[in-house]
């Protein structure tokens, strides 16, 4: 099988041989074993990947297997990636080191990508008129601590217009939960800031 890789406006052609594949199903299921037991994602902890975003973490191996010229371990990673999408048509590699950037087109036109939540949170419904020092104190009402639960660690925010705390992905260690807390800590005070403006 022939797994076609666009990667910087180059379009590469890896030849998988049908032998590997039956070869080394034991080798991919390991990788599906690992998988299973949940896997961090750039600053986010997934308990169980969907199958795109398996690709997705797969193609992103073999995008490192290509630039650091690791022949051996890009043909295994193209191998899973022909093993569990026989469908696919072209996988394009991005190279901004986001895994969810990659993205595997499929024969049906189909272009697979997790569907897992990105960090984003409503800001509809907020309070107007508030002073710096009110807006400040609003978000620190609005945005939690980072808490712990399980192995993973997250943190919630105020959604003004349903009256529901949200809650943030989880993430595998504290110190990519407390950024993430603080980037929605900040858009929360600028999106109060804003409001303030317009009341």
């Amino acid at each position: 099988m022939i797994l076609k890789v666009s990667l910087a406006d180059q379009l590469l052609e890896l030849n998988v041989p049908d032998q590997l594949l039956a070869q080394a199903e034991d080798f991919f299921a390991r990788m599906d074993a690992d998988m299973d037991q949940g896997w961090q994602v750039n600053r986010e902890w997934f308990d169980l990947p969907d199958l795109p975003l398996r690709g997705q973490i797969v193609a992103d191996k073999l995008l490192t297997a290509l630039e650091n010229e690791d022949h051996k371990l890009g043909r295994l990673m193209a191998g899973y990636i022909c093993s569990r999408f026989p469908d696919i048509e072209l996988l394009e590699l991005s190279e901004q080191g986001e895994v969810r950037d990659h993205v595997l087109n499929m024969k049906t036109g189909e272009s697979l990508q997790s569907s897992s939540p990105a960090l984003s949170f409503s800001h509809a419904g907020l309070p107007g008129g508030l002073t710096e020092g009110e807006a400040m104190m609003q978000t620190d009402q609005d945005v939690s601590q980072v808490f712990k639960r399980g192995k993973q660690y997250l943190f919630t925010v105020h959604n003004h217009a349903s009256g529901q705390r949200e809650e943030s992905p989880a993430f595998g260690n504290e110190q990519d939960a407390e950024e993430a807390r603080m980037q929605a800590y900040r858009e929360r005070y600028q999106a109060l800031m804003t409001a303030a403006r317009v009341h």
